[in-house]
């Protein structure tokens, strides 16, 4: 073991007042069984700020002169940043053959050529670069023609900065067609970088779905991808950030979340949609 290696012990005392912490200002929420998770997590912020224990560092973010920015740091210990392009071949799939089709359609019906898309959850980007690839493989030569703009939030900035750059490795791009991955991106040795103009079709910004005042700001979403979002809040916040969810769809607008959640027990209000090997939820 490295001789300056220090162990943090969390006690059960501070796992209530950090996991209360987070979830009063986040909805992130950490079970019981999930405290050595937490623990792990935080000891590198105690480290990083030459502190002692697991108390001193929540008097920190409570109290602490840099509170706000902290924060932001512990946002960023404590969210999941796992994704990659085309994640879930399935829903991709579904999102490109069936889903995005009939919104066109609708739009259409309507007398419009607007496609509003929003990526909840977006992590280092992945997903809504992935998003407006399939919008301009669906629309093709129309493309121009429409106005299109995808949204995309996420509580973490470190995740959120590494969108803005749209750099990515090959890892990333595993489950890309190698068409797309040539025609999308610009190949530099390990590095590829998402072209312009995908780039420009996806605006990111921070969001923090515990905030319900501007979650509810958020609508007139065509489709809203919102995948391994939900399971890490608890029964009450989860129920309504549905709702929520469900109020920034237009009426026929597709909800997709992760390919293993399910809205089951908590809401009725949406259509369940099967597609070949994936599900949606649909606004009637």
């Amino acid at each position: 073991m490295d001789p300056g290696y220090t162990k943090f012990v969390m006690s059960e005392e501070d796992f209530r007042l950090l996991r209360d912490f987070i979830y009063e200002n986040s909805g992130i929420y950490f079970s019981d069984n999930k405290k050595d998770l937490l623990e792990n997590r935080l000891s590198l912020r105690l480290k990083a700020n030459k502190l002692k224990d697991y108390k001193e560092y929540y008097y920190m973010l409570r109290y602490g002169q840099q509170q706000s920015r902290e924060i932001k740091a512990l946002y960023d210990s404590v969210s999941t940043n796992e994704t990659s392009f085309f994640r879930s071949p399935p829903q991709i799939q579904a999102l490109q053959e069936y889903a995005l089709p009939d919104v066109v359609n609708n739009r259409l019906g309507r007398g419009e050529k607007v496609l509003r898309m929003w990526s909840a959850g977006c992590s280092t980007g992945e997903e809504p670069y992935t998003m407006a690839i399939v919008i301009k493989e669906v629309l093709k030569e129309r493309f121009p023609e429409w106005d299109v703009k995808i949204l995309a939030s996420d509580i973490s900035e470190r995740a959120l900065s590494s969108a803005r750059r749209a750099e990515y490795n090959s890892y990333s791009l595993r489950s890309m067609p190698d068409e797309l991955k040539h025609k999308y991106f610009e190949n530099s040795g390990n590095t590829y970088r998402i072209k312009d103009e995908i780039k420009k079709l996806v605006e990111l910004q921070y969001l923090n779905f515990a905030d319900s005042k501007r979650v509810g700001l958020m609508r007139g979403f065509d489709i809203v991808f919102c995948r391994n979002v939900l399971i890490y809040f608890d029964d009450v916040l989860r129920k309504r950030f549905v709702s929520q969810l469900y109020d920034s769809l237009i009426p026929r607008g597709y909800l997709f979340i992760g390919h293993s959640e399910s809205l089951h027990n908590i809401t009725r209000a949406f259509k369940l949609v099967h597609f070949p090997g994936a599900l949606a939820y649909k606004k009637e």
